[in-house]
């Protein structure tokens, strides 16, 4: 069947290479809080709604062992309001620094509308938060037909698939096997297997990858293809049905449809 829709996610797909901009901020506001999760622990629930992911990592055994050693109770949902209220405030201040469009996104999109398959996003941001980034992205030139947060779904966020669906109402697609969705994350990976379409995930300047760009070129070829190959069992155990090394790829996906 033929794709009528391609829904892509921001940071780390479309834009911020290696998802930086949440990362450094979640490192920063869980040491304020006295606690120093590792760059692992903290990409582990990327993609989700800001707010899950910050409980999520507080229902880390070695961060919830940290803070009970520290506050002497159990972290509770106050807790993750007030990590989520700090995240928030730090985070608005440095995202226009984060949203310039990794290469070939723009030359791609262009290429999906040239083929008539029209252009959602979702995301684990904020509308605030998004306000900014759309901004950013837009005068870098790259915008979607349309962009739903978790704020659209009753903070419902990934891998919840209803922003996906909010994509297919307002872009009119006939049916979810007309719809691919692509992203960075194991998040994004099940939010697309949740809504039943197809699931891609992208290898360079991914979350799951977690290198900045110097830090990847900087490899050898086989550092490279060592790194990738573990990205995409990753992704390929979490149920993706193509892992494309960067967003060009997603055009070869569309013509294996038409096969």
């Amino acid at each position: 069947m033929k794709y009528e829709a391609v829904i892509f996610d921001w940071a780390g797909t479309t834009v911020d290479y290696g998802c930086f901009a949440p990362v450094q901020t979640f490192v920063e506001v869980f040491q304020d809080y006295g606690i120093r999760p590792t760059v692992e622990e903290t990409r582990k629930p990327m993609g989700m709604l800001k707010w899950d992911h910050i409980k999520a990592m507080l229902g880390m055994e070695r961060i919830r062992s940290e803070f009970v050693k520290r506050y002497g109770r159990e972290p509770e949902n106050r807790d993750v309001d007030a990590l989520h209220s700090r995240f928030t405030e730090k985070l608005l201040k440095v995202l226009d620094q984060f949203s310039e469009p990794k290469d070939y996104v723009c030359e791609t999109v262009a290429a999906l509308r040239a083929a008539g398959i029209r252009i959602g996003s979702t995301t684990g941001y904020t509308d605030e938060m998004m306000a900014i980034v759309a901004r950013e992205a837009k005068k870098a030139g790259y915008e979607p037909d349309c962009m739903f947060t978790p704020d659209s779904t009753g903070h419902m966020g990934r891998p919840y698939p209803y922003m996906i669906f909010c994509n297919m109402e307002a872009l009119q697609v006939t049916s979810v096997a007309a719809v691919m969705k692509v992203g960075d994350t194991i998040s994004d990976i099940l939010e697309a297997k949740n809504a039943g379409v197809t699931a891609v995930g992208i290898v360079e300047g991914s979350s799951e990858l977690g290198v900045s760009r110097a830090e990847w070129e900087a490899l050898s070829g086989t550092a490279r293809e060592a790194l990738a190959r573990e990205v995409e069992k990753r992704y390929r155990d979490a149920g993706a049905d193509y892992v494309i090394a960067d967003i060009r790829g997603v055009l070869e996906c569309v013509a294996d449809s038409t096969l």
